[in-house]
């Protein structure tokens, strides 16, 4: 059975920003991140980002601009051993109504669709409760990660535990890492 790790991208893997990332100059690795993924794929898991990006719709940046943050973090990870196996991202606003803006699970199926796996041993890693919602949504596990937009979404689940649909009931649910790093440290030495 091939294991999946879906990492959201903003927040999770590098830095956010309430005006967006628009160049490659501008994204830049949380500490950790990048040796994260490499340890992941170095231990057999196949890694992928799934992402919203509707900056691409709202014109703050080309899509050649994106394919050049998406090198460098390739080209990152690669550096460090690592391998990611695909990138997905949605660039429709949040008005377009598409299946693949999160917390849509258009992005995650298709994933699915491409690879062999199963959503139940698949987990989806995110900052916000989109990222949450798309996981619980696709039958997947979910972590959230207090990095980016995390430290809120930890206290918007505390204080609204219902606000994730699905199978999990409060965010007691919710595996909670300080960072990708403690994430895949326990992955790895749990196994889980």
């Amino acid at each position: 059975m091939t294991r999946l790790v879906i990492l959201d991208r903003d927040g999770v893997i590098n830095e956010d920003s309430d005006q967006y990332i628009r160049s490659e100059h501008e994204w830049l690795p949380i500490p950790g991140s990048i040796e994260a993924i490499a340890r992941l794929s170095s231990a057999g898991y196949r890694v992928f980002v799934a992402t919203n990006q509707s900056g691409l719709a709202r014109g703050y940046f080309t899509g050649k601009a994106l394919n050049a943050m998406h090198d460098k973090l390739i080209r990152l990870v690669k550096e460090q051993g690592g391998h990611i196996d695909g990138i997905y991202y949605c660039p429709h606003g949040p008005d377009d109504h598409c299946q693949c803006r999160k917390p849509a699970t258009g992005l995650i199926d298709q994933i699915f669709t491409d690879y062999d796996a199963s959503p139940a041993e698949t987990w989806v890693v995110g900052d916000s409760l989109r990222d949450l919602q798309a996981g619980v949504r696709s039958g997947c596990k979910v972590a959230l990660v207090l990095t980016g937009k995390g430290v809120k979404t930890h206290a918007k689940l505390i204080e609204h535990p219902e606000a994730i649909s699905g199978s999990l009931s409060g965010s007691r649910d919710v595996a909670v890492y300080n960072n990708l790093n403690s994430f895949v440290e326990e992955l790895l030495s749990e196994g889980f």
